[in-house]
């Protein structure tokens, strides 16, 4: 069985759903502020990475514990929850079966006790 990351078309098609994904999170109020001070180039290679190795690609992704990656951030449950609704709606845009949806929207919940509150 072929892994997510080779269903969606590898990391050059994942690439493409993140800068999706981080144009409608820019343009969100609600989570915007988080990348005020972001290099947003470095953030969606870096992004593109993570996403690839979460679905099944090979791990290249070399950043930090999501602990540590998110700690003085103060992240809530609906600072995840409008991130989590933009990646559905970029997985959405570009054909991604509702099924596959769930699955990495599964892969993405189960980070949500290493983000929130820190």
């Amino acid at each position: 069985m072929s892994t997510l990351y080779e269903k969606f078309g590898g990391e050059e098609t994942i690439a493409k759903v993140v800068n999706y994904f981080y144009d409608l999170v820019l343009a969100d109020d609600t989570v915007n502020h988080f990348f005020k001070h972001t290099d947003m180039e470095k953030q969606r290679k870096h992004q593109t990475k993570f996403i690839s190795f979460a679905l099944g690609g090979p791990n290249q992704y070399s950043g930090g514990a999501m602990s540590k990656v998110h700690e003085g951030m103060d992240l809530q449950p609906a600072h995840f929850d409008a991130i989590v609704k933009h990646l559905r709606s970029a997985l959405l845009h570009f054909g991604v079966s509702e099924d596959d949806i769930s699955k990495a929207l599964n892969k993405v919940e189960s980070l949500r006790g290493d983000i929130l509150y820190k």
